[in-house]
């Protein structure tokens, strides 16, 4: 009875209607499913490990002037200056490098490579939530003797090709890093041990010889006991990197950034906002699509009304005349849904390989953001269509009554 039904109402439907209403819905759940999936790809730049485009920070430091270097002034900060940065609308987080307070000295080498050196050093650690490198083997323990380091990679690149390519040494990967030997010898207070030091990993964000807090925390109270580390720079997690009081406040105060962090921060922020008018943009032309497909129904339903009064008046049921109707609005969505899948599937491939041309640690998942999203879509979509199509039925035959 149904097919009868059907041959009956579709007389009316128009294919130029439905097929504004496949494209227009088709471009605007493949808006929205790959912008949540390229977002879902580049979080790890974002989040992970040396991410360049992680949360926006900056490291801070008080200007050196001359007179301050004659005059021997301290430029280090106070808790009230840390407090009032803290406190600031621009102002996230705020987190104190601890310098260490002993003498430090690191031997390095590998005896199958005939290569030794060794050099003074000095340590300093932040927060863990600050550390750009994986922390699965950031902690310190004391029996074993292991020291976790992070270095930056602009080191490994200065020995790399500075002084190894001028002098004819090997060049070190950074896992050949990981394995090689160091010593390090730490003394102050009259005491001296010596540990192993194991490189862990190597920081974009961070221009420093980085060890855990706890194990400095400890160092320096155990080498250098009495002394209160007090920090000369500081990193701060700011929530919005182009707000000009940043550079207002640091102007006024005598504060300097390292390196290009605001700009870096900036470049961040812009692209966070135009992945958000994307998805933005996408979300308005799959409510337009749907807006498209209910006009197009209610049009329909309109031209059959007096069809829909007499399939009334022989019997059948609002719901049994609506199903058609219904079925239409969900074989579409579900077309839409299937070729967007593709779509993406399609578009993903192209994209990932620059990814990780740009970012060779970058790892590709499964697509289950697209997966999940086109599911949502298709399910919110097709209720709504079902719903909206059975009220315009009961409407359209009662006012026909």
């Amino acid at each position: 009875m149904n097919k009868l039904v059907w041959k009956l109402l579709r007389q009316h439907i128009s294919g130029r209607q439905l097929g504004g209403f496949f494209l227009a819905n088709l471009a605007g759940m493949l808006i929205v499913t790959l912008s949540i999936q390229f977002y879902k790809d580049i979080l790890p730049m974002f989040t992970q490990g040396d991410s360049f485009l992680k949360n926006e920070y900056v490291i801070a430091t008080k200007r050196i002037s001359t007179l301050g270097t004659l005059t021997g002034r301290n430029n280090t900060f106070t808790e009230k200056e840390i407090k009032d940065l803290k406190e600031q609308a621009f102002t996230r987080n705020v987190g104190a490098f601890t310098p260490s307070l002993f003498h430090v000295s690191a031997g390095v080498g590998m005896q199958d490579k005939g290569l030794r050196m060794s050099t003074d050093m000095f340590f300093e650690s932040v927060p863990d939530e600050y550390v750009d490198v994986s922390l699965n083997k950031w902690h310190f323990n004391e029996e074993n003797g292991v020291i976790p380091i992070i270095i930056p990679r602009n080191y490994l690149n200065l020995y790399n090709f500075g002084f190894a390519q001028s002098r004819n040494l090997p060049k070190l990967s950074e896992g050949l890093m990981s394995v090689i030997n160091m010593d390090v010898k730490l003394s102050g207070n009259g005491k001296v041990q010596i540990f192993k030091g194991n490189i862990v990993g190597f920081s974009n964000r961070l221009n420093t010889i980085l060890v855990p807090q706890a194990f400095l925390t400890w160092a320096n109270s155990t080498f250098a006991p009495g002394k209160e580390a007090k920090p000369s720079r500081l990193i701060i997690e700011v929530k919005n990197p182009a707000d000009p009081s940043i550079a207002d406040y640091f102007t006024s105060h005598g504060y300097e950034t390292e390196g290009n962090a605001l700009d870096s921060g900036k470049t961040t922020h812009f692209l966070r906002i135009i992945t958000g008018i994307v998805l933005g943009v996408g979300l308005f032309i799959s409510l337009l699509s749907f807006y498209i497909l209910m006009l197009s129904i209610y049009l329909l339903l309109q031209k059959n009304a007096v069809k829909l009064q007499n399939l009334l008046l022989i019997g059948y049921s609002p719901r049994q005349i609506s199903i058609p109707y219904c079925t239409l609005a969900v074989t579409l969505n579900a077309a839409i849904c299937f070729v967007s899948i593709l779509g993406v599937w399609w578009i993903r491939g192209i994209y990932c390989d620059l990814l990780q041309g740009l970012y060779p640690q970058l790892e590709i998942h499964f697509m289950w953001p697209t997966l999940l999203t086109s599911i949502i879509l298709f399910l919110t979509v097709s209720a709504c269509n079902v719903t909206a199509i059975r009220k315009k039925v009961k409407g359209t035959l009662s006012h026909a009554q």
